[in-house]
């Protein structure tokens, strides 16, 4: 019995001393290869800094919008919610406005940065859209004619459909 109480010591002292000697010193080599890791890193940036420089202009533009989105549409869920019928459509009525004003503005850089041709095409598919986003809220608020909430439902449908729009201005065309 003793026997096999030191034979399995001398295993378990051997198994501990080989565990140990296999981890070594793991930060040196951590270190080291993290600092290869980061010289490396470091160049890229660089050489994409460089042959980048020319796209972070608008770059910047498209991401500068659909943070402006973002933040609007955040607005626009923790806005306070209205009580009487003509708040309501007060409170829509100056969403719409809103959105309008930023697709009006997406539209002006867009200008800038598309080619006439792309331009040229963008404006026909501006002015059909604007005729489909009136025509799909007065069938919205077809629903409610002659209600009280036809009108509500006609702007609320304007300024979903145009804050729509505005995201996918900027996704679909903005460098």
């Amino acid at each position: 019995m003793k026997n096999n109480y030191k034979f399995l010591t001398i295993i378990s002292m051997t198994i501990v001393l080989s565990v140990l000697t296999a981890c070594g010193n793991p930060e040196e080599s951590n270190s080291k290869s993290s600092n290869d890791t980061d010289s490396k890193s470091t160049q890229n940036e660089n050489e994409e800094s460089t042959s980048n420089s020319d796209n972070e202009v608008t770059t910047n533009q498209k991401e500068k919008y659909l943070d402006k989105l973002n933040e609007m549409e955040e607005s626009d869920r923790h806005a306070e919610t209205k009580s009487t019928i003509s708040d309501m459509e007060e409170q829509e009525k100056e969403r719409y406005e809103k959105w309008d004003q930023v697709l009006n503005e997406i539209y002006r850089e867009l200008k800038k940065q598309l080619s006439e041709d792309q331009m040229d095409k963008l404006r026909v598919e501006q002015r059909n859209w604007i005729k489909h986003r009136d025509e799909a809220a007065k069938e919205a608020s077809l629903k409610y004619e002659g209600g009280s909430t036809e009108t509500l439902e006609y702007i609320a449908t304007q300024a979903s459909l145009t804050k729509e729009r505005c995201y996918k201005l900027v996704a679909h065309y903005m460098k």
